[in-house]
């Protein structure tokens, strides 16, 4: 298991994990599929931005990605970012999100950041579980914000003091 820097070649894997999110679970509340053009656009921006997209390896090929980026647009919110993180399905229970999100939360401190927040679907209690082991607490929830699969959707916000 490799954590590493993506790059372009990582984008259809990337792709396929994301669009696998939105058609089959509340991790992304949106509806559609997105398209290569895309995560292309999605990818340059982070780089551009200066925010790390992570992937990691496993026999060289990529299997999950994480990422990070601003929190809100406000320049007063500067310190403080929202981050994900996206496992390919055959791959998930093996440990890689805990890897993950260390070299998210590392590079968040070498960066210079204040706090990381998490906006999980609240239904996910295992992602909540997850990132209360990293010393996440929840912030906030907001209810029915979210509509998906014929349902309303809370979200909860989980945060981290770097």
């Amino acid at each position: 298991m490799i954590i590493r820097n993506a790059v372009i070649k990582d984008l259809p894997v990337i792709l396929e994990i994301m669009n696998e999110a939105i058609e089959n679970t509340t991790a992304i509340y949106d509806y559609y599929p997105r398209n290569i053009e895309f995560v292309e656009t999605w990818f340059e921006k982070k780089i551009a931005d200066g925010f790390p997209v992570l992937v990691c390896e496993m026999n060289n090929q990529a299997v999950a990605y994480g990422t990070f980026g601003p929190f809100r647009a406000w320049t007063a919110y500067k310190y403080s970012i929202e981050h994900s993180i996206y496992v390919h399905v055959d791959f998930q229970g093996m440990g890689i999100g805990k890897q993950l999100l260390t070299s998210l939360i590392a590079a968040a401190k070498h960066s210079g950041f204040h706090t990381m927040i998490a906006g999980i679907d609240a239904s996910n209690e295992k992602s909540c579980a997850f990132h209360h082991q990293f010393g996440f607490v929840e912030a906030g929830r907001i209810k029915e914000v979210g509509y998906k699969f014929d349902r309303w959707l809370d979200l909860v916000f989980m945060q981290l003091i770097i």
